[in-house]
């Protein structure tokens, strides 16, 4: 299996760049992120590469970092979402942040992707929710905050009650769990649903 590629840059289409190694060439496709970050024709670039290997092809995937080749491997694991989504996934949201995105259960961010509906944007913000936490820089607190606002089934809570009525005032989803996340760090477990909406109005203001 191939891991790393390191080469000249041939040529490069809308999703693939040849990358001449020892005189082979290899087709390797990527996001249009990736591909915007490479050096010109005749350059030296150096890709992570994951290799998939089916039986009529084998098919390498690169990326400018690992953590990258990483997003895209969980992605691959979310059921409806192939190669193609994915890449799409990360030409349209650095790693980070779609982390963050899936941290704060923001749907809408991810579904902007070509090729992401409604549906399976939810589905990859349910299903890598436990997993988006250990490859970004977002407050544990927030992430638990905007998981329990997201869930929708059990008995109603202060916190998402309050997410919800700041949602409902017209701020975007992601704010409100910020702002209630702030309020309950200020408050603490016993705050009332009343206290939070207040004291979240109040960083919303800030």
């Amino acid at each position: 299996m191939i891991g790393k590629l390191t080469g000249i840059v041939d040529s490069v289409g809308v999703d693939w760049v040849i990358l001449d190694v020892g005189g082979v060439g290899y087709v390797v496709s990527c996001s249009s992120r990736t591909l915007s970050r490479l050096p010109k024709a005749g350059e030296t670039a150096r890709l992570s590469i994951e290799t998939h290997v089916r039986e009529d092809r084998i098919q390498l995937f690169g990326f400018v970092a690992d953590l990258e080749r990483e997003w895209f491997r969980l992605l691959n694991t979310v059921q409806g979402v192939g190669t193609k989504v994915a890449l799409g996934v990360l030409s349209t949201l650095e790693a980070a942040d779609l982390a963050t995105a899936i941290a704060l259960q923001d749907k809408a961010a991810i579904a902007r992707a070509p090729g992401v509906g409604p549906k399976v944007a939810a589905r990859i913000a349910a299903e890598l929710k436990d997993k988006a936490p250990l490859f970004a820089d977002v407050d544990p607190g927030l992430a638990r905050v905007a998981g329990e606002a997201a869930e929708t089934r059990g008995p109603a809570t202060p916190i998402r009650d309050a997410v919800s009525a700041l949602v409902n005032l017209g701020y975007g989803a992601p704010q409100a769990s910020g702002a209630v996340a702030a309020a309950k760090r200020a408050l603490g477990d016993d705050a009332t649903t009343e206290t939070l909406i207040r004291a979240g109005l109040k960083e919303l203001a800030k």
